[in-house]
């Protein structure tokens, strides 16, 4: 399973554990992922996501998925996303028409 947000990309990093007499170790800072259900009000469906705690903080702020799916650039987002991004345009361009 990979350790990457599906919706804003945030991966794995690395960088030093640094020891008070400056001794340097190689070590990998992890997202804080969780598993969540998100709900699309557009489509009127539950969504799987495996997201990192802060893109579940902004979807909670922008207003739910479909917001945050609408402003999320799409080079970020995972095949998933992507796929219900594109289901979202789908279905607001057609309840406005």
């Amino acid at each position: 399973m990979s350790r990457r947000c599906e919706l804003t990309g945030k991966g794995v990093m690395s960088g030093n554990n640094v020891s008070h007499a400056n001794n340097k170790n190689r070590r990998k800072f992890l997202p804080n992922l969780v598993d969540v259900t998100l709900m699309s009000e557009t489509l009127n469906q539950r969504v799987r996501f495996r997201i990192c705690a802060q893109a579940l903080r902004t979807v909670e702020h922008r207003g739910g998925l479909d917001a945050f799916l609408a402003k999320a650039k799409t080079d970020e987002l995972s095949p998933k996303a992507r796929l219900i991004k594109k289901q979202v345009a789908k279905a607001s361009a057609e309840a406005a028409a």
